[in-house]
Order: structure tokens, then C-alpha cells, then sequence
């Protein structure tokens, strides 16, 4: 009689083989390469990138005298976590767990450091070397640690010192960097994948020159005059406003393409010292020459000389608020004045329109708070504060 004999499964076969499958589903790009199962080697997906890894198992298979190799990218990323992926395989009780766990890490790893989301291939750093070599290691002011950001000095044929910040692409040269300049204009690069950094600093150097004489209004007034705002002009500001007598100053706009041209002006000051200055302005503007600089044109058609750095002390145009006693409020100076000639105090805007607000006597009409001067009492008005919400 014909007895049918099952076939006998080893336990540590059957469990190796719902692991590989279960391996499979969860990694399926992470295979053996020997019969044995000791040696996996492949990847690991995790927020749709790979990640080149080998695990070598004891001939036991037991995880916690496992071994673990990674591409460069996974070891960048894990390098905090080093002490939680030994952890793991000393308490993990098969592969497929590890992994799973592993790629938790990696999730949290990634999460925590977005830039590691992009890291770029060996050959980002040598065409990066190459176009430095090619543009001169002179014109590098800095570089990050992460070799992404660079800032590259220039002079331009006034012997002005500027600097663009350029932030690489991981796929440098393939895809346009980012460009930043302390410009008063955008800063727009052409870029093709031939491009480099000598691209840059060339169409640098070429905005720079369009920009000379613009500049060179600037720098003038800034020589020759009491600058009152901004308190530390940088290459972008196109505003100066200058001090013409205590309380009394002129507010400028430069035009970048036109900087000879008559800017746009507004006296500040007191209403009996400026409306002489803005009568001589309305006047004289048939006067304005532009084969002269704005400053020379301001003092023929104002019929003033400008104090300066020669003839006067700062301090003498820095008086402080009426309000506060101070002179400078974040980046505000003092731009109120009491109209009465007897009185001519300061304040600063926001300060005299919450000092106003808050008298019963006081009263608005839409953005204009109407009341009292609060030296002298006599009749004086603000706008509402545009600093406040």
C-alpha cells in the first residue's frame, strides 16, 4: 500500500523564506547575493530617493554582529544617528525589521536636515575647483561648510569694492544659481549649462559699471553733506536725506538710469523755514543742468550751501525728539517740527501722533491727528503713524 510522506520543513528555513519575501515587498531593490543570504547589497528608498547599502550577516544571521556599509550620502545623513542604528541591530529580531527601522531614521534624518535631500555628486566639488582655478581664488571672499554658497569680491573701475553671493544648484552647472548683490536694481544673470562662475562675475562687473555714475552722485553727497538717513547707506539706497539747517533737511530719490536728472525732492522741516525753500525750488528748476552733479545743482537751484563734514558737526542736526529724548527710534529720526518759529521742537512721528492720540483736546480727520504741541502748545498736526498696523 502506497503511504504518502509529507515533506518536512525546517523551522530556520521556512522562517528565513517569509523574511526574504517580506524583504522583497518592503526593499525590493536590496538583494542576496549568495546562497547562504549573508551578504545583501542594493538599495533603500526613503522619500523617493535611493541609497546604495551592503549588510554582512554572521553565518548565523544574527543582526547585532551585523555589518553595515553605505554610500557617502547615507553616512553624511546617519552620522547623528549612529548610536540609534546600533541600537537597532542589537534589539531588532530579524533584517526586514532593521530595515524598516532604518529607514525611520532616515525619514527623521532627512526631515531634520533638508539639505541633505539634495546632496551633490563628487564631480559638483571638482567642477567647482576647476572654475574657481579658471576665475582665481583671489576673487573668493567666503564658502560654507557645505561648499553651496560662495561670495566673490569685484572692483569696479572706481575702485569700489562689491561682492555677489552665489548659491550653487546641487546640479551646478545644469541648473542656474541664485545671485545677490547690495544693488539698487535686480540683479538678473543669463545662464546656460556651459555656464560658470566666470559668467557671473563678468555680467557682475558689467552692472557694476552701469551703475558708476549713479554711485558717484551718491558718494558726493555723502562726502560733502550731512547725511541724516539712512544712518549707514549701503550701495543699494537710492534715498539720502540731507541737512540743510537745524530741523530743516531735504529728502532725495536718485534715479539708477538717470542719476543726473532732478530727483525727486521733499523738504522736511517746519512750515515758516521750508516754504522759502520750496518757493526757490519751484522757481528755479528751469535752472537744473545736467552737465553737473545733483549737489551742485541742488545748492543753485535752492540758492544754499549745504552744511558739511568741513564746516559743521553732526550733532548740531542730530537734535532729539521732544517726546522720547532720543534721536534715533529703530531707524526713525526725528521728522516733526512745531511750526511756531519761537518753538521749532522735534519729534518723532509715531511718537507725536501717540502723544496726540491720547489728549482729550485732540481730535482726527481721516489720517491726520490735529492738537497741541506739546512744548508750547501751540496748534500742530501729524499724520497718522505708517509704522503701526
Amino acid at each position: 500500500m502506497f503511504k504518502w510522506h509529507e515533506p518536512q520543513y525546517h523551522t530556520a528555513d521556512f522562517e528565513l523564506s517569509k523574511m526574504e519575501s517580506l524583504l522583497v515587498k518592503e526593499s525590493p531593490l536590496l538583494l542576496p547575493l549568495n546562497k547562504e543570504k549573508t551578504v545583501y547589497d542594493g538599495f533603500i528608498t526613503v522619500q523617493e530617493r535611493d541609497f546604495r547599502i551592503r549588510i554582512l550577516l554572521p553565518p548565523d544571521h544574527q543582526l547585532k554582529l551585523a555589518k553595515l556599509h553605505c554610500c557617502w550620502q547615507l553616512k553624511q545623513l546617519l552620522c547623528a544617528y549612529g548610536h540609534i542604528v546600533k541600537q537597532r541591530l542589537h534589539h531588532s529580531p530579524d533584517l526586514v525589521s532593521f530595515v524598516l527601522e532604518l529607514k525611520t531614521i532616515l525619514e527623521v534624518a532627512l526631515k531634520s536636515r533638508p539639505d541633505c535631500r539634495s546632496i551633490p555628486p563628487p564631480q559638483y566639488y571638482s567642477q567647482l575647483i576647476m572654475e574657481m582655478e579658471d576665475l582665481g581664488w583671489d576673487k573668493l571672499v567666503s564658502i560654507d561648510t557645505e561648499f553651496r554658497t560662495l561670495r566673490l569680491r569685484a572692483e569696479d573701475s572706481s575702485g569700489r569694492q562689491h561682492v555677489v553671493t552665489v548659491k550653487l544648484k546641487p546640479k551646478h552647472p545644469v541648473e542656474a544659481p541664485e545671485c545677490s548683490a547690495d544693488l539698487p536694481v535686480p540683479l538678473a544673470m543669463t545662464w546656460t549649462p556651459q555656464s560658470s562662475l566666470g559668467h557671473v562675475h563678468t555680467q557682475f562687473l558689467l552692472l557694476l559699471e552701469s551703475l558708476a555714475e549713479f554711485w558717484a552722485v551718491l558718494d558726493e553727497i555723502d562726502e560733502k553733506t550731512w547725511v541724516l538717513e539712512p544712518e549707514k547707506p549701503s550701495r543699494a539706497d537710492t534715498m539720502r536725506r540731507i541737512a540743510i539747517a537745524n530741523n530743516v533737511s531735504i529728502k532725495v530719490e536718485v534715479d539708477t538710469r538717470h542719476p543726473k536728472m532732478l530727483p525727486e525732492c521733499c523738504l522736511l522741516g517746519a512750515e515758516h523755514a521750508v516754504t522759502p525753500l520750496r518757493n526757490k525750488l519751484n522757481a528755479n528748476m528751469h535752472l537744473w543742468n545736467l552737465d553737473c552733479s545733483i549737489l551742485q545743482n541742488l545748492r543753485d537751484v535752492l540758492e544754499i550751501e549745504f552744511p558739511s563734514p568741513a564746516t559743521h558737526e553732526k550733532s548740531s542736526f542730530s537734535v532729539e525728539c521732544g517726546i522720547c529724548y532720543a534721536y534715533r527710534l529703530e531707524s526713525a529720526i526725528p521728522d516733526q517740527v512745531c511750526n511756531d518759529p519761537r518753538c521749532g521742537q522735534p519729534f518723532h512721528q509715531a511718537c507725536l501722533y501717540e502723544w496726540l492720540r491720547g489728549l482729550p483736546s485732540s481730535r482726527q480727520s481721516f489720517n491726520i491727528v490735529f492738537g497741541e504741541c506739546p512744548y508750547c502748545s501751540k496748534p500742530i498736526t501729524v499724520k497718522m503713524s505708517t509704522q503701526k498696523p
